[in-house]
């Protein structure tokens, strides 16, 4: 297969000055991407901004490499600051081609612990600031012609100890996936989700809800550079999907799929008739169908 070049490509990443977005900038950038590294240099929980700059770490990086690349230090989770964000990449690179929405903050406790502000907080960061950079963007995604946007999940949408806060606020980032899918089709725009396993300091601040053992796996088996391959296929014009969800961990690379059942169908539908075939409605049988973006419902039976 021929290398798949970015050249010509300019991709905004936030989250990028460590961890997993800094590997998804440096892989882009050495592939020929234009990059826009962008990070406000908060702290894991989103509590406030640490002292320090790290996009400008990870771009002195890119430039030394003889890539191409800009910091800009914006807060994603404000729409001014998403506009930043992308008026940077237009202002530097006189484009934008894709976004990958890496921004993320975590902070383990039980559900009785955690205040409304926490909910909202994960809520500003994951959800509105995927949203709010692929609103910038949108204009410019669909000039390209092979827009691309990959947000970042976790499974913990689907259930996680102690991240009741933080796996909702994905569960809100895989739905605006799903419906930025449908509303980007016509203009050639596609969008994905990724949820990534690697052993980052936003993994050590979670290291509560897992167990040591998986915990020093993480850390030394799955790598930020595991990871960027995939959302680099994902924001390549090559890539075909939409409205999935990816994980990457380790090397390791899979599909998440909803699917629905053949279940039952009963016009005099009772409660008794739900409990005595709900095995039937759980089962997962040959015609069980993953649910597609655009595809129409299945199983009237």
């Amino acid at each position: 297969m021929d290398t798949l070049s970015f050249e010509d490509r300019v991709v905004v990443v936030t989250g990028a000055g460590r961890g997993i977005g800094r590997a998804h900038s440096l892989l882009l950038a050495a592939r020929g991407a234009g990059v826009v590294v962008a990070d406000l240099g908060a702290r894991v929980d989103g509590s406030g901004v640490a002292g320090d700059d790290p996009a400008i770490d990870v771009v002195a990086e890119i430039l030394a490499a003889g890539g191409k690349a800009v910091a800009c230090r914006a807060d994603v989770s404000t729409e001014s600051g998403a506009a930043t964000v992308v008026d940077t990449a237009v202002k530097e690179f006189g484009r934008l081609d894709a976004v990958i929405n890496n921004a993320g903050i975590v902070r383990t406790a039980p559900f009785a612990d955690v205040p409304a502000e926490e909910y909202q907080r994960h809520l500003d960061v994951h959800f509105f600031g995927s949203l709010f950079v692929c609103r910038a963007a949108w204009p410019h995604l669909i000039a390209s012609g092979s827009g691309r946007v990959v947000n970042t999940v976790s499974a913990a949408m689907l259930g996680n100890p102690l991240m009741t806060h933080y796996g909702s606020s994905k569960g809100a980032v895989f739905a605006l996936t799903r419906n930025l899918a449908l509303e980007g089709a016509e203009h050639g725009i596609l969008v994905n989700s990724l949820a990534p396993g690697a052993g980052t300091r936003m993994a050590e601040s979670s290291a509560d809800s897992l167990s040591p053992e998986v915990m020093e796996y993480m850390r030394t088996q799955l790598l930020p550079e595991h990871v960027a391959p995939v959302a680099a296929y994902l924001v390549h014009p090559s890539c075909r999907v939409t409205g999935e969800v990816f994980n990457a961990a380790g090397g390791g690379v899979s599909r998440t799929a909803v699917i629905t059942t053949q279940g039952i169908h009963e016009t005099d539908l009772t409660i008794e008739t739900v409990a005595e075939r709900f095995d039937e409605v759980m089962a997962l049988t040959p015609q069980a169908q993953p649910e597609l973006v655009g595809a129409p419902h299945p199983h009237t039976d």
